[in-house]
């Protein structure tokens, strides 16, 4: 909890989608062990993964488990430094230890190229659908999606 503060300046200064700190708490509160935090030596937050399950079940199959990426960021100075991607491989793992999910979804800005291929390249996630005018500002997403059981 004493990192929520922090957790929510590396968001506010990396990324336009911004939550409420109510949404932040439950999150961590509900599914504490599925986020993860990056800190600098001197305690500074310079990346997190906030992650959980998705709450509303699908009428078709509703014992599907699902994790869902909410927001990853790391700030500019550290990138490139393998920190994404370790951050949401240890989400991952969290989410497939504690629920055993079958998938995990995401949401991505289609102008965000760098966060794209991190999720496809380097991660395997696929494209599930593009969402249209997704995001506050009008912008579309891709919903994403890494398939875990078949």
């Amino acid at each position: 909890p004493k990192d929520l503060t922090k957790i929510q300046q590396c968001n506010l200064h990396n990324l336009p989608e911004n939550y409420h700190m109510k949404y932040w708490a439950y999150s961590f509160i509900t599914w504490p062990e599925v986020s993860y935090l990056a800190e600098d030596s001197s305690g500074r937050v310079v990346g997190y993964v906030l992650s959980s399950m998705w709450v509303k079940p699908d009428e078709q199959f509703p014992w599907l488990q699902v994790g869902h990426v909410n927001s990853l960021s790391v700030l500019r100075t550290y990138r490139r430094l393998g920190l994404a991607k370790r951050l949401m491989l240890l989400s991952q793992k969290a989410m497939i230890d504690s629920y055993n999910i079958e998938y995990i979804q995401l949401h991505v800005r289609k102008s965000n190229r760098a966060a794209f291929t991190l999720y496809r390249d380097k991660l395997g996630f696929q494209i599930h659908r593009k969402e249209v005018g997704y995001y506050g500002d009008g912008e579309d997403a891709y919903s994403m999606r890494i398939v875990l059981k078949p």
